[in-house]
Parts: structure tokens; C-alpha cells; sequence
């Protein structure tokens, strides 16, 4: 498992293009029948990715949950919000299966001891993207589809970001113990993903763009508002953004994210927003 430790950000205004790719982006998340994990230190959120082919793939596949965690088994002391990227496939939990057609998502609780990840087809598989983030109590586990997700208008076509956010993991929705996630998908036309840019300074996000054609890119912002950097990213590719930093992206193409956060709280609109003429 790849650890990525917490990052100060006045050490950040003299990182390189190389240590902020380094430091911050999460590439091959989806390898052939591998589970794919990348631990943060900033509130020790977890990112996994698992494309199962032609196994059967396990949540603790080539883990030392032991020497990573201090646990027993995954989820022991853990929650996590799984979505499908790829083509369809069945997630099992402690003996339930759950079927997650393309966009479908599913909350898993905290407790939980085995997860187990199928494609239905292993020329067309299932892509399985994850965050999991520390949690002291249970609740439901629960499928959620794009229909049943609750929606939120924002932006306009004039600023070019248009959007609508799909909250899935979210209080409005279903109750959790600190994971919030969801979906943006924007309109045809715009290019970023939000405007006025902000901060969360009592929860961090995590970022994984998609549906972006091979041969362009995503331009995503972050940093402090006074001193900005961006990374360069690719199709299903994802990206930590610590409390202080920023998060905006802007596309050469089309394309859909999927946020997640973790923190103090799961009110959506404790945000820090940095008026557009103060960015530098």
C-alpha cells in the first residue's frame, strides 16, 4: 500500500511539478485482478481501486491490515463508499451481494468483515473505485443508484460550469459516520468543475475524474488561493486536496468526477470561498 504523509503548505509553494504529482496524484488505480490502495494521512482517508477480471478480488488483497491499520480485518474500524466506473459487477458483503451497474454506488458499514469484488463479464469489467475513512460507529449498508441520489443544480453555462452534483453518501440520503461522496457531472459545454473556487478547512476531498476521452486532460487546481499550482491528469485518475488547498478543475474535454470528504463534519456548505479576482 502507498502511504502519502501530510503535507505543510508553506512547503508546498516550493515543491516541483514532480513532488506535487508525487505527493498528490493517484495513478493505476485499476489493474487486472489487483486491489490498488493508497493511504492518506490527511484524516487518514484511504483510496482503493479493484478491476476484477478473472478472480474473484478480495478488500484486503495483498494488505498487511494488521501493520497498515492496527485491525483485525478492513473494516473494523473503517467505512467505505464504493462506485462502479466499468462495466457491471457485484460487490459481496459479509455473504449480501450487491449488483452496481455503471454510476451505481454502495455505502459499506463499519463492521463489516468480509468484501468481496466480481465483474459480471471479463471482457467488459467492473471498475470498483473506493475511499474509505475512519469511522467509531455503524449504520446501514446501502446500495444507491444515480436516480436515487439527491440532486443539486449549480453554476451557469455563461461561467462555463454548468453542473448538476449527485449526493450519494450524504446526510440527505443516508446516514453515515463521517464518509460523505457523491458525483458532479457537468453540462454540455462547461469546463470546470466549480467557480468560485473554495476551502474546506474543518475536512479535506478527495477527487477522481472520468469519462475523459484518452487523448485529453484536466487541469486541476490547487494550492492556497494566494499561491496556486495545478496537476495535469488523466482519465480515472484521482487526486488528494488537503483542507488548505483549493480544488477546480478545468477540461480540454468533457468529463465526470466523483468527490469525496472526510472531517469534522457533513455539512456540505461549510466552505471557505475565495473570491474568483483574489485567486493568484
Amino acid at each position: 500500500m502507498d502511504i502519502r504523509y501530510s503535507v505543510n503548505p508553506a512547503d508546498f509553494k516550493r515543491y516541483t511539478t514532480e513532488e506535487i504529482r508525487r505527493e498528490f496524484l493517484i495513478e493505476d488505480l485499476y489493474q487486472p485482478d489487483k486491489l490498488v490502495a493508497v493511504y492518506s494521512h490527511v484524516d487518514r482517508m484511504v483510496v482503493l481501486g479493484c478491476m476484477p477480471v478473472a478472480e474473484t478480488v478480495p478488500i484486503d488483497k495483498g494488505l498487511d491490515v494488521w501493520k497498515n491499520f492496527g485491525t483485525t480485518y478492513f473494516l473494523e474500524r473503517r467505512e467505505i463508499g464504493i462506485f462502479n466506473i466499468g462495466g457491471s459487477g457485484t460487490v459481496t458483503a459479509d455473504g449480501t451481494a450487491y449488483q452496481l451497474g455503471y454510476k451505481d454506488c454502495l455505502y459499506i458499514t463499519k463492521g463489516t468483515k468480509e468484501v468481496l469484488f466480481k465483474s459480471d463479464n471479463s471482457a467488459c469489467p467492473a471498475k470498483f473505485y473506493m475511499v474509505s475513512a475512519p469511522a467509531h460507529c455503524s449504520y446501514e449498508t446501502k446500495r444507491i443508484t444515480l436516480a436515487e441520489a439527491a440532486k443539486k443544480p449549480m453554476g451557469d453555462p455563461v461561467a462555463s460550469n454548468k453542473r448538476v452534483i449527485n449526493q450519494f453518501i450524504h446526510p440527505d440520503v443516508l446516514k453515515t459516520c463521517q464518509l460523505s461522496m457523491g458525483m458532479t457531472v457537468l453540462e454540455p459545454g462547461s469546463v470546470w468543475n466549480t467557480m468560485p473556487a473554495h476551502t474546506h478547512e474543518r475536512r479535506m476531498e478527495i477527487y477522481t475524474y472520468f469519462e475523459l476521452p484518452e487523448d485529453q486532460v484536466v487541469f486541476h487546481m490547487m494550492g492556497e488561493g494566494s499561491e496556486t499550482r495545478h496537476i495535469v491528469m488523466h482519465n480515472e485518475q484521482a487526486v488528494i486536496s488537503p483542507s488548505w488547498s483549493i480544488h477546480a478543475g478545468a477540461g480540454t474535454g468533457s468529463y465526470t468526477f466523483i468527490w469525496a470528504m472526510g472531517g469534522e463534519n457533513q455539512a456540505f456548505d461549510d466552505m471557505d470561498v475565495i473570491p474568483t479576482p483574489d485567486l493568484k
